[in-house]
């Protein structure tokens, strides 16, 4: 919910405020219905994809329906699991590294199963592909919302523990009023480049083909996937628009708005004034309907949620364990048995895979890796060279940040497969190959997990250590080498192990291009995986994903994860 300005009540916007706040509301219920319409459909061999002009509002609506469900999901998991694994000494031997094999599975390792799985379960609908596809689309938005959150639980400042637990603060209390607030600026960073990177594998997982069968489900991913089929370039170029408008919209009503109210958790020594507010957030405090709303929901919340007054006298309220309760002992053992019989499962089900795959396929796969290896480093490097510098100057800049978070937001969000065919193109005619211009094609899934972070960490910097450096005069490399580079480390960390693990999975699609008729490829694990995907070649598909998960796992372990906790223990303004 927008906060309500404290002195809107005496303010009346115009009469189209109001409109616009029901017209609003009738277009989320009226799309809302649509969306649980097609959910419904019944299950269809062939769906045939419209691609004229007219067709693109609805395929929009229902791409973005599936993109923020995902991303609901995504924001639960992450608060849950985040919490627990900081919370419980146990639980943590074994869920951060589950999120590390989890994040380096690519999404065509959980596609196939996932969507076989659920069509079985709804087999009269079009319910259990609906939800496959939102699960791909969550698997491309979750990890690094889980890691960053998880950091930011890391990071509370000491004392602000103490002081809740002073306060007699219960376990939601201490949510709402130290650690979401702390780790807001990052959460919401990265819930950026989640929903990026959700977008990313849309024209996949709402077009999946698997053998000799064809899953696709009506948006704007399966319509540009129909138009590069069919050389339809202006379909391509309308859908490229839709797709634009889409995240131009969302970026203006929800992020940008988000971002200028995350800015009063910055932790400062000192005031700054009055909090910023955005252009929608004044225009929305003006409407009295919301007005009423939110004045009716901050009764309840008193009532209800309001942490307690301090204590007259120290240690005589009662303390805030630091272990949560609400998760009982039967519920913990009860939810570990059941990750350990799963994991045994797939585990009994993968051996019986392994068996099947041959001394050829192996030596394929681990020369591919090796070559899927360097691009890997390659992207990542190039990417580092560009976006710390500009993401240190968005976020040291709120003005700047204002003007260029859009640009910044379409380019990050746009679902760059669906230009790959063009950029291939402009490759080829300069006498280039697939070979090296996959590494471009990387970069442009990846790079951007590296801007956020790297600007949600220069925007965390605190005010009077900024105004310290600009009265030092520290000579610019000085000022990078003391102050910038271990400033944003932590959230330079974060931004290269997303980034790498996405580059990873970025090489699925970039290894491997359609322009018409004709497929290029690249020699590379991911070219590897999507050839064994559309063959239905099952065995070397999972010993390909178990290859990258292990290279992936293993490089987080031996690299990122000492560089993480150098980043926490070395780089923190305080802890």
């Amino acid at each position: 919910m927008i906060p309500v300005h404290p002195h809107s009540e005496s303010k009346r916007g115009p009469l189209w405020i109001e409109g616009a706040i029901v017209f609003g509301g009738a277009a989320l219920i009226f799309g809302g219905a649509e969306v649980a319409i097609a959910w419904h459909q019944p299950l269809r061999q062939t769906v045939e994809i419209d691609l004229s002009a007219w067709a693109l509002p609805k395929y929009a609506l229902f791409s973005l329906a599936r993109g923020w469900i995902a991303y609901f999901f995504s924001l639960l998991f992450t608060l849950v699991v985040a919490s627990w694994a900081y919370y419980d000494e146990r639980a943590r031997r074994f869920v951060l590294p589950a999120l590390d094999v989890l994040q380096s599975i690519p999404v065509l390792g959980f596609l196939p199963g996932l969507v076989l799985a659920l069509v079985s379960l709804f087999p009269h609908s079009n319910t259990g592909l609906e939800l496959a596809c939102v699960l791909m689309i969550f698997t491309g938005q979750v990890w690094n919302m889980t890691f960053s959150y998880y950091d930011s639980l890391r990071g509370v400042p000491a004392d602000f523990r103490m002081l809740s637990r002073l306060y007699g603060f219960k376990w939601y209390h201490r949510f709402l009023k130290v650690e979401l607030p702390f780790g807001a600026q990052g959460l919401l960073y990265n819930s950026m480049v989640s929903m990026a990177g959700g977008w990313f594998f849309l024209s996949i997982t709402e077009a999946f083909k698997l053998g000799d069968q064809d899953f696709r489900l009506p948006g704007i991913g399966s319509y540009m996937s129909v138009a590069i089929e069919r050389g339809d370039v202006q379909a391509q170029i309308l859908g490229i628009i839709a797709m634009g408008v889409v995240i131009v919209v969302v970026d203006r009503l929800i992020w940008w708005p988000l971002v200028v109210w995350s800015r009063k958790f910055k932790l400062d020594d000192f005031g700054t004034g009055a909090a910023e507010q955005s252009k929608m957030e004044r225009w929305v405090a003006r409407s009295r309907a919301l007005q009423k709303f939110s004045a009716f929901f901050g009764r309840q919340y008193q009532r209800f949620v309001a942490p307690p007054r301090p204590p007259l006298q120290p240690g005589s309220s009662a303390e805030s364990p630091d272990r949560p309760r609400w998760l009982g002992r039967g519920l913990y053992y009860l939810l570990i048995g059941s990750i350990v019989v799963g994991a045994a499962w797939g585990m009994f089900r993968l051996a019986l895979l392994m068996g099947r795959v041959t001394a050829g396929d192996w030596t394929e796969i681990l020369s591919g890796t090796a070559l899927s290896f360097l691009r890997v480093i390659a992207a990542v490097t190039l990417g580092t060279l560009w976006t710390v510098p500009l993401g240190v100057w968005i976020g040291l800049n709120p003005k700047l940040s204002g003007r260029l978070q859009p640009f910044i937001q379409f380019v990050a969000s746009f679902p760059a497969p669906m230009i790959y065919p063009w950029i291939l193109t402009l490759v080829l005619l300069v006498g280039g190959s697939l070979q090296w211009g996959a590494v471009p094609l990387i970069m442009m899934g990846t790079q951007w997990y590296i801007l956020f972070n790297v600007a949600g960490a220069a925007a965390a910097i605190p005010n009077d250590i900024v105004s310290c450096a600009e009265l030092l005069r520290l000579p610019r490399w000085q000022r990078w080498r003391q102050f910038l580079l271990p400033a944003i480390f932590p959230g330079l960390v974060t931004g290269w192990i997303t980034a790498a693990g996405g580059a990873w999975n970025a090489t699925i699609v970039s290894e491997s291009v359609h322009i018409g008729d004709k497929a290029y490829q690249a020699t590379g694990l991911g070219a590897l995986i999507s050839r064994a995907t559309d063959d239905g070649n099952f065995p070397k598909l999972a010993a390909a994903v178990l290859v990258m998960a292990f290279i992936v796992v293993g490089i987080n372990r031996l690299l990122w994860r000492r560089l993480q906790t150098f980043a926490n223990d070395r780089c923190r303004f305080s802890n």
